[in-house]
């Protein structure tokens, strides 16, 4: 294979520095002129700020010869070269072990990927390969599933290496008859309307840019005096086996900064203003303070953020078991704060993955997009994961599974109301406490809010802020694009193609 021809002439060749310490990145990376915040946290401005989904590639089957001729062209291009080598563990529970190469003059890559992820055990041999070489002239991503090994060409954004080794677990999990997931994942300690005390198992899905990580990293005003709590667990890929049981993947997060504050996202803003974050384009102010509201630089800004600084979680990154599963999507107009499906219907918004693009990827930001399990990175056949997703909750019955919205409901120009992340956390903790009474939408057929503690469910009925004749065009609308999409996937299951 020529991946691993060319992996063999790279660890030949290229003069490696193996596994240096953080403080020893943290000195290398000073080359790139970091801005040094009033917290002692460095923050790096890199020239591309977010993925580079449209030139990437995915190899499954054999490379092309122009893939080909790349690699070699690398290989033979590392020769005599300075790269850190980066060996990391992914997961507690039957691991993955990740070695990275990275060209020492963009040590800050090295430097923020290596937070993510734990310590390797001894001599383990890597499972997934990547090198990253943000210095070549043409920008360009190759992810080979067969040998796992990911060329990241032309990049200097640290989200390309995270992604290129969760992409490749993700595509192992499935391999396994599980499934990788694009979720955050936590556990809620209620109590229900009777006093009873349970532990719910939540996964929550979402592309970047609407809410996952604010609504994974939050507490929900649970009340800790009557018991009730949070376990933040994970905030990015989780992989799921066939009893509905997860695996977690990072030690610590890769969050988005823009808009960060201290009233809604307590837990991230606390640990973002930490002396061991680290940061890719946020914004600084002359007083080395940062200012998260300022986009100036970029929408995406990032930072990578220590887990048991967050606070509400453990040692723990796995979850025993899933009990709620919520489809976050940021859309206007319709779409109400919250609908509860049946399998048939869950299967279908797997597969409309509905949301909004945004500064994370190079993909029409700000305009209403779709992605297969709001999951960018899937390897493979897209009906294949609607059908496996399918039977994990059909042979799961404690699993239930809703749809989020984090955008607004009504006409979408500024008019209408907007969800707030009080409301969809609340809800959340509520849906948790079973105390939400529901109704079935006559439009879709799915369960949508009649009452709920904390939350006027009258201002989010859709059909509120239309005249009828308005609304049912929208339902149509709406209705047409769902089945369009659907019908694109010719292996799925009939009857998740025609729960819309």
């Amino acid at each position: 294979m020529p991946f691993r021809e060319a992996l063999k002439k790279i660890r030949k060749g290229a003069k490696l520095e193996v596994n240096p310490s953080f403080e020893r990145l943290r000195e290398i990376s000073l080359s790139e002129k970091p801005q040094e915040t009033i917290y002692g946290s460095l923050v790096y401005r890199t020239r591309i700020m977010g993925r580079s989904s449209k030139v990437t590639e995915i190899v499954e089957g054999k490379p092309t010869s122009s893939q080909i001729e790349t690699i070699q062209k690398v290989a033979e291009y590392l020769q005599g070269k300075n790269l850190l080598q980066i060996d990391r563990k992914m997961g507690l529970t039957n691991p993955f072990h990740c070695r990275a190469y990275v060209s020492e003059s963009y040590a800050h890559i090295a430097y923020m990927w290596k937070r993510m992820l734990f310590e390797p055990e001894p001599g383990a041999e890597p499972d997934f390969n990547s090198i990253q070489l943000p210095e070549w002239p043409e920008t360009k991503i190759i992810a080979d599933a067969n040998t796992c090994t990911t060329f990241i060409l032309g990049s200097d954004y640290t989200g390309e290496m995270k992604k290129a080794n969760l992409r490749m677990a993700m595509y192992r999990a499935k391999k396994k008859g599980g499934l990788g997931l694009h979720a955050g994942a936590k556990l809620l300690k209620v109590r229900d309307s009777q006093g009873n005390l349970s532990e719910k198992g939540v996964l929550l899905f979402g592309l970047s840019a609407t809410g996952k990580t604010t609504l994974s990293c939050h507490h929900h005003w649970l009340d800790e005096s009557k018991g009730e709590g949070v376990v933040i667990r994970q905030d990015d890929v989780v992989l799921m086996r066939p009893d509905s049981s997860c695996t977690g993947t990072e030690e610590n997060f890769y969050i988005k900064t823009d808009g960060l504050e201290p009233e809604h996202q307590p837990l991230l803003y606390k640990a973002a203003k930490s002396k061991n974050s680290i940061f890719e384009n946020v914004k600084v102010l002359e007083n080395k303070d940062f200012d998260f509201s300022d986009d100036s630089i970029t929408s995406n800004g990032r930072g990578v953020v220590l887990r048991k600084e967050i606070g509400y979680t453990d040692a723990e990154i796995d979850l025993p078991r899933v009990d709620m599963i919520l489809f976050i999507t940021r859309r206007n107009t319709i779409v109400p704060p919250v609908a509860k499906l049946n399998d048939e219907q869950a299967a279908a918004f797997f597969m409309l993955g509905e949301s909004v693009g945004s500064s994370a990827s190079d993909v029409d930001p700000g305009r209403p997009r779709r992605e297969v399990g709001t999951n960018p990175f899937i390897i493979g056949s897209k009906d294949q994961e609607g059908n496996r997703f399918y039977e994990l909750v059909k042979n799961n019955p404690h699993t239930e599974c809703y749809i989020l919205n984090t955008g607004r409901v009504g006409l979408g120009d500024g008019s209408g109301e907007k969800i707030t992340v009080r409301d969809s956390a609340t809800i959340i903790r509520e849906i948790a406490r079973g105390t939400v009474e529901w109704k079935r939408d006559p439009d879709w057929g799915y369960e949508i809010l009649d009452s709920i503690p904390g939350v006027d469910v009258s201002k989010f009925h859709p059909e509120r802020h239309y005249t009828k004749e308005q609304y049912a065009a929208l339902v149509e609308e709406l209705r047409k694009e769902r089945k369009e999409w659907l019908s694109q996937f010719k292996e799925l299951r009939p009857e998740i193609r025609s729960a819309i």
